[in-house]
């Protein structure tokens, strides 16, 4: 297998063109004269048309009946002919594809016009004889000037059509590598505008961290930890008084009797809602709450909550316990400090300015993160851009590669 020569999109075009030129060059001097010379068959064409419409215009105004109608069907024709020549514009470029349109275009002209002739000419006569056979000496040597490019391009120089846009897609390959250079610059622009960016949203993250780990806040943390372990401990402490204490609020609200106070009343509610905050508001001794526990167990012996014996029972224990055996003094001893504690730390100067400044770092993290979402969306888009342009450039160096082997039966590579 033949070794590859390899190459880069620079140094390839210099080295296609040298391989092509003497292939291309003489085709590329035949396309030239024959563009120049079906230009000026063009030129010369119409010159005899502005003729044909002069010398019929003139026969017009002479308003000669004989060859009036014959003046405005030639006058008529002119201007069609001139209208159509007019649409036909020689090519700056004399590429393949651009000389095969041109052929084209001009070979569709021709043939309406040859209709024309054939059909309108004989109509004319006898008049305007010599008009007419100048005019047909000028449309028959462009006729043939065109039959000439007609089969130069179809026949000669459609075989170096592949060299031609070979050496067409390196130029547009370089741009596209340009074109690529441009968008990687531009991601390295915006990434070197997104890493700051992370940097400050890392450092304020940390700061905001560091404040709500440390200080006040961490010791404000500490101690609603210890109040919500408290709270479940007396929850489950007072999980047997659950059901009686709402009997108990249903008959004061209800006018039920049992002589429940409005003071306890509320009580009874603080306690079913947040046993901690209940102790922390109760007399030391829960006076209040041993009011209340004194008239359960009367009404749980009359038998007015009207409960499960079973939970009867387990009410009556838990009254007992709170009653006699003091169990929830030092829970509420605990509860008050904790307390206190709770609400000088929320209190404190020193609270006020480490939660503004979590506050202000917050709202610049806020910003700095949709600033930063708003790049990384314009770096998604010229990375994808990058990434597609990539494999174009690389199908189009494939392509190139094939079009040399198959054209000049050599193998490249381009890097």
């Amino acid at each position: 297998m033949t070794e590859a020569t390899p190459f880069s999109t620079t140094t390839l075009k210099e080295w296609l063109e040298k391989e092509t030129s003497t292939t291309l060059s003489p085709v590329q001097a035949q396309a030239k004269k024959l563009r120049d010379e079906t230009n000026q068959a063009i030129i010369a064409l119409n010159e005899v048309c502005k003729a044909l419409l002069e010398n019929s215009t003139k026969e017009i105004e002479k308003q000669n009946m004989k060859v009036y109608n014959r003046a405005r069907a030639l006058n008529k024709l002119a201007h069609i002919f001139i209208e159509r020549l007019s649409k036909l514009s020689s090519p700056e470029q004399t590429t393949y594809d651009v000389l095969s349109k041109y052929n084209i275009e001009a070979q569709k002209t021709l043939i309406v016009t040859e209709v024309d002739v054939r059909n309108w000419f004989p109509r004319i006569s006898p008049f305007f004889i010599m008009d007419r056979r100048k005019f047909l000496t000028v449309y028959d040597k462009t006729k043939q000037t065109f039959n000439t490019l007609n089969e130069f391009v179809t026949k000669e120089y459609v075989k170096t059509r592949t060299l031609q846009d070979t050496i067409q897609m390196v130029s547009e390959l370089q741009s596209l590598e340009n074109k690529l250079s441009n968008l990687q610059a531009d991601i390295e622009n915006i990434r070197n505008e997104r890493l700051p960016i992370e940097q400050k949203i890392a450092g304020l993250e940390q700061k905001t961290g560091e404040l709500k780990t440390a200080g006040p806040i961490d010791q404000l943390n500490l101690v609603t930890g210890e109040i919500g372990v408290l709270s479940n401990d007396l929850k489950n402490t007072l999980r047997h008084l659950q059901k009686p204490f709402i009997k108990m609020q249903a008959l004061a609200t209800s006018g039920g009797g049992g002589g429940i106070t409005p003071d306890e009343l509320r009580m009874i509610n603080l306690y079913l809602d947040d046993p901690f905050d209940a102790l922390v508001v109760e007399e030391v001794g829960c006076s209040t709450l041993r009011q209340v526990l004194e008239k359960l167990q009367v009404m749980l012996k009359e038998d007015k909550l009207k409960l499960k014996p079973d939970k009867a029972r387990k009410a009556e224990q838990s009254s007992v316990d709170i009653l006699n055996k003091n169990i929830l003094t030092i829970v509420q001893e605990k509860s008050k400090m904790l307390s206190i504690q709770k609400n000088q730390l929320l209190a404190s100067a020193h609270m006020d300015e480490v939660k503004q400044n979590i506050s202000v770092f917050e709202d610049q993290t806020s910003q700095l993160k949709a600033r930063k979402t708003s790049i990384e969306a314009h770096e998604a888009v010229k990375t994808r851009e990058y990434r597609d342009l990539q494999s174009e450039i690389s199908s189009r160096k494939r392509a190139i590669e094939r079009n040399v082997l198959v054209s000049l039966n050599k193998t490249i590579q381009i890097a």
